[in-house]
């Protein structure tokens, strides 16, 4: 086989390939022209579109059709969960060559450069954007937005409220542009108003099936102290917390918990559908229903204190079924007591049935029924003459109401209190809640009332003041007490007598004042009335009119000698007169003289 003969370029400048200047027939600037001609003219601090060629966990590879590719950093593109190879992406050229000869770019900066243009253009068209949510702040979140900072308010999350906003710290979701401030570049994004137009048609939906009655399965939205609202699928109903349960409910956290998916159904709404009410003790029959149809009165049951009120407490006997105890049934006492005194919510309490009426669903209860009654055999251990200790609960201006034992209670006339004192109030003797002796007068058993007395505990000390107290008699007593119609005045034995203000002038004309101690004389003793009756001035006046009765007896005696001896004279026969006779009767004379000076 012949070879075939190579021969040399002719014309071949060697000593210009040499130096370099020329490469066939083109010159060398000739072909790194042509080769820069084939790449894209980049600038740095220019934003240009490239194409994702490769992804790791920590970089993406972007081909701009420069010489050499640009990395970019995986957390760049954190708000984009979903960027694969192929996407076109914005990258901010910050150098061409770095040290190492590589070209370095910034999704970053290529989205900040441009991000709010395209905010303002996402509000201006309703678009819907994506957003990496970075962390939480007060009051919600802060979103990546185009490399803004923007924020989510909690309210604007989902349309239900979010106890934990932690879990979506890190996510990438779907919002729009709610509100832009221009002038401090603050931009507001919201989830919520994404889902809100879907709801509003499933809303529509289901208002327009809604009846009296359905049932339907719903979730719990909120709890509230009056209430509990639930999510029916975009519509919202408030169960009322006095149609969670036939029984009482003092919180509604009681029957249901957030997030319970439970049935519920349809009480009634309003002409527009806006306010539903539901109710879930209606899907289980009434209480009243299921109570045992061979209760009846008379019988005993047990049961917790479910309310309290002053005039009676409801009892709880079954879940639903309540009865009523008036205070008036907790005891067989009369005296009139709250409630609160016997019981508190929360106890548990034995009750007799007295009314029940199963139509009305009303029972009324007693627990005083559980003890005999004690005016059934009260003449047998409370009889007329018998002796008590009872206790004061009340003061009337007549009189004290005291209690024996429970129910049984009696009154004390204020002048059954004592034989001697002169009582004006009950309250001068004794104190509410203290103890006093009493022996039984009379019994009311209709009115259940006993009349009792105090001071018949002991004998009547009047039987013997009669005696002592003797009209006439004189005593020493002080003045302990000033009235408008005269003084009271303290005597022995701690009896207390009268005078009036007449009765009271001493000697000297003064008036006696209180706290004097000066003698007095009885003047009047009444026993039946427990009176008596002083005076002072009496004794120094009887004292006066006495002596002159002294004084007047004895010139009356004396006249009535004179006169005698006068008639006896002059019944005497005549005899001559001699000097004794004239010395007899001048004697005579100057006796009637002086007994007449002295009338």
């Amino acid at each position: 086989m012949e070879e075939k003969q190579i021969s040399p370029v002719e014309n071949f400048d060697w000593d210009a390939y040499e130096k370099g200047e020329v490469v066939g027939e083109k010159s060398r600037e000739e072909l790194v022209a042509t080769y820069d001609q084939s790449l894209n003219t980049v600038k740095d601090k220019e934003v240009i579109e490239g194409t994702v060629i490769s992804i790791n966990k920590r970089e993406v590879v972007v081909n701009i059709g420069y010489k050499s590719d640009g990395v970019i950093s995986m957390n760049e593109f954190r708000y984009n969960p979903e960027l694969k190879v192929g996407d076109t992406v914005e990258v901010y050229i910050e150098n061409q060559e770095d040290k190492k000869g590589q070209l370095v770019l910034s999704h970053k900066k290529a989205r900040a450069t441009r991000s709010w243009d395209r905010v303002n253009a996402a509000l201006e068209n309703d678009e819907v954007i994506k957003g990496y949510i970075k962390c939480r702040t007060k009051g919600g979140m802060i979103v990546d937005v185009f490399g803004i900072e923007a924020f989510l308010p909690g309210s604007q999350i989902d349309v239900k409220p979010i106890r934990d906003y932690d879990v979506f710290v890190g996510k990438t979701m779907e919002f729009k542009v709610v509100k832009i401030n221009q002038e401090f570049k603050n931009v507001v994004v919201s989830h919520k108003a994404l889902i809100e137009a879907e709801l509003e048609q499933q809303k529509k939906e289901i208002i327009a099936k809604l009846e009296k009655g359905q049932v339907l399965e719903g979730t719990v939205k909120n709890i509230t102290s009056y209430g509990v609202f639930i999510d029916l699928g975009g519509v919202d109903g408030l169960i009322h917390i006095t149609d969670l349960s036939w029984g009482r409910v003092s919180h509604p956290e009681e029957v249901v918990s957030l997030d319970q998916k439970l049935n519920v159904v349809i009480l009634d709404f309003d002409d527009e559908k806006k306010r539903i009410a539901l109710g879930l003790k209606q899907l289980t029959p009434h209480p009243w229903d299921a109570l045992d149809p061979n209760l009846k009165v008379g019988d005993k049951v047990k049961g917790k204190v479910a309310v309290m009120a002053d005039y009676g407490a409801f009892v709880e006997i079954a879940p639903g079924v309540e009865g009523l105890i008036h205070v008036s049934e907790m005891s067989w006492s009369q005296h009139l007591r709250s409630a609160q005194d016997f019981m508190k919510v929360g106890d548990e309490v034995e009750a007799v049935i007295l009314t029940l009426d199963r139509e009305e669903r009303k029972m009324s209860l007693g627990i005083k029924q559980l003890k005999a009654d004690p005016w059934e055999n009260i003449e047998t251990k409370y009889a007329v003459g018998s002796r008590h200790h009872a206790k004061v609960r009340n003061f009337t201006n007549f009189g004290v109401f005291v209690e024996i034992e429970e129910g049984v209670e009696g009154l004390i006339h204020i002048s059954d209190l004592s034989w001697t004192k002169k009582i004006k109030h009950p309250s001068e003797f004794t104190q509410i809640g203290a103890d006093i002796e009493v022996q039984v007068l009379e019994i009311d058993k209709e009115n259940r009332r006993l009349s009792l007395g105090h001071k018949q505990l002991e004998e009547n000390p009047w039987d013997v003041f009669e005696t002592v107290f003797t009209v006439g008699s004189i005593h020493e007593g002080t003045i302990i007490e000033m009235l408008e119609k005269g003084a009271v005045i303290a005597l022995p034995y701690g009896v207390e007598g009268f005078a009036t203000p007449k009765h009271l002038v001493k000697e000297d004309g003064t008036q006696a004042q209180v706290d004097e101690k000066l003698n007095f004389k009885v003047i009047e003793f009444n026993k039946d009335a427990k009176r008596i009756i002083l005076s002072h001035s009496r004794i120094f006046e009887d004292a006066a009119k006495a002596e002159a009765q002294k004084e007047a007896s004895a010139k009356k005696a004396a006249k009535k000698a004179a006169k005698a001896e006068e008639t006896a004279a002059l019944s005497t026969p005549v005899e001559k007169t001699t000097l004794g006779d004239i010395e007899e009767l001048a004697a005579l004379k100057e006796k009637l003289a002086a007994a007449d000076n002295n009338k």
